[in-house]
C-alpha cells in the first residue's frame, strides 16, 4: 500500500493506493482543513489510526521548500521531516517533495478531458514545459527536457519580485509596500493576492461596494466571495479586482514560459484557476501572458491548458512513490 499527500496551505488531502491494481484509483481518501492541526504528523497519525493502514512506503506534495528530507510551510507554522513521518508510518520509504513538482508528476497520469485549452499553441515533442498555480500561494515548478524525458523540478518563482507595468500598478506596488514590504508575486496571484487587490482599488477610490458585500467579503473566505461575485456580474469593483487578477496571473504564466522556454507547454494548476475558468477564457488572460514586446510570436506558439482534476497532486506524489520504491520504471512524461 502507497501513502499519498496533497499537503497545502488551506486543505490536506491524504489517500492509499494499490501498487498492484489500479494504481491511480484511490482506494481510501480523505481531506483535512490544515489550519486546525498543529502538524502533518498529527494529521497523518489520525489518518492511519483511524483506518488501521500500514503503508509500506509514502510520498508527500507539500506546499514549501522541500530539501534533503526536510520542509518548512509557506503559510502554515508547520516544520516537517521524513525522519518524523518515517517513525509515525513505521517504514523507511517515505519521500517529501514539493507540491508543484508533484502536480508536474501528476500531469503524466491525467487524462485529456482533465484540461481546459487556452492556446493550442504549435506542438513540439521536444522542450521544456512549465506549471503555475495559484491557490492559497503562488507555486511554480518546470519539466526540463533532458533529451529522452521531461523530469520536474521544484521552484521558488513565485516569490520573486512583482513587476508593475502602468501608472494603477505602480499605485498597487506602493499600496503592498506599505503592507508588506517586499512585494511578491504572490502577493497578487493567489487567493490572498485577489484580496490584496480588491483592497487596494477600494481603499484608494477605484470603486466601492455597498456595506453587505463588503462585510461577506470580509467575514468569510474573501477570494471565493469576490471572484463570485464579479462572475455573477453583482460588483464592478470586485470585477475590476478580478480582471488585474486575471492579466496579473498570464503576466506571470508568460514570465515562466520565458525562463523555462516552455515550448512543451504552460500548465495552469492550483485550486483557482477551475473556479474562474470563464474569466481566464477572455483574451484577458492570453493577451497578458503574449504581451513581452519582441517575443510576443514565441509566447504564442506556446501550448497554455488549465488543470482541472484537483487531485493532481496526489496522484503525483503516489507516481513519485511509485518511481522510487521500483513499482514503476518509466522512460517519459508525456505532456
Amino acid at each position: 500500500m502507497i501513502l499519498a499527500g496533497d499537503i497545502g496551505g488551506t486543505k490536506t488531502r491524504l489517500a492509499t493506493f494499490d501498487p498492484d491494481g489500479d494504481k491511480y484509483h484511490p482506494i481510501l481518501e480523505q481531506l483535512f482543513q490544515s489550519g486546525r492541526h498543529p502538524s502533518l504528523e498529527d494529521i497523518v497519525i489520525k489518518f492511519i489510526e483511524t483506518n488501521n493502514l500500514k503503508p509500506a512506503a509514502a510520498c508527500f506534495g507539500f506546499a514549501g521548500v522541500a530539501r534533503k528530507g526536510e520542509a518548512i510551510a509557506t503559510n502554515l507554522p508547520w516544520k516537517v521531516s521524513t525522519k518524523q513521518l518515517a517513525e509515525c508510518l513505521g517504514t523507511p520509504h517515505v519521500f517529501l517533495i514539493n507540491d508543484l513538482e508533484s502536480n508536474a508528476y501528476g500531469i503524466k497520469v491525467l487524462q485529456p478531458h482533465d484540461f481546459y485549452v487556452i492556446n493550442e499553441g504549435v506542438h513540439e515533442d521536444e522542450g521544456n514545459a512549465g506549471l503555475i498555480s495559484a491557490g492559497t500561494g503562488l507555486g511554480e515548478a518546470g519539466l526540463y527536457w533532458d533529451g529522452v524525458k521531461l523530469l520536474p523540478f521544484s521552484s521558488e518563482g513565485g516569490h520573486s519580485d512583482f513587476a508593475p507595468k502602468n501608472k494603477q500598478q505602480f499605485e498597487l506596488l506602493e499600496y503592498l509596500q506599505q503592507r508588506y514590504g517586499n512585494v511578491s508575486w504572490e502577493r497578487v496571484v493567489s487567493g490572498t493576492g485577489l484580496f490584496n487587490i480588491y483592497c487596494f482599488l477600494k481603499d484608494t477610490g477605484y470603486g466601492q461596494d455597498p456595506d453587505w458585500m463588503v462585510a461577506e467579503i470580509l467575514q468569510g473566505d474573501a477570494a471565493a466571495s469576490i471572484s463570485r461575485n464579479a462572475l455573477a456580474g453583482k460588483s464592478e469593483l470586485c470585477n475590476m479586482a478580478l480582471n488585474l487578477f486575471v492579466s496579473f496571473y498570464g503576466a506571470e504564466a508568460g514570465n515562466l514560459a520565458l525562463k523555462l522556454m516552455a515550448t512543451q507547454g504552460i500548465f495552469l494548476g492550483g485550486g483557482i484557476a477551475p473556479k474562474i475558468l470563464d474569466r481566464l477564457k477572455t483574451p484577458l488572460f492570453f493577451e497578458s501572458f503574449v504581451s513581452k514586446g519582441r517575443f510576443e510570436k514565441v509566447l504564442r506558439n506556446i501550448p497554455v491548458k488549465v488543470i482541472l482534476n484537483d487531485k493532481t497532486a496526489l496522484l503525483g506524489a503516489a507516481r513519485y512513490a511509485y518511481m522510487h520504491t521500483g513499482v514503476l520504471d518509466e522512460a517519459t512524461i508525456s505532456v
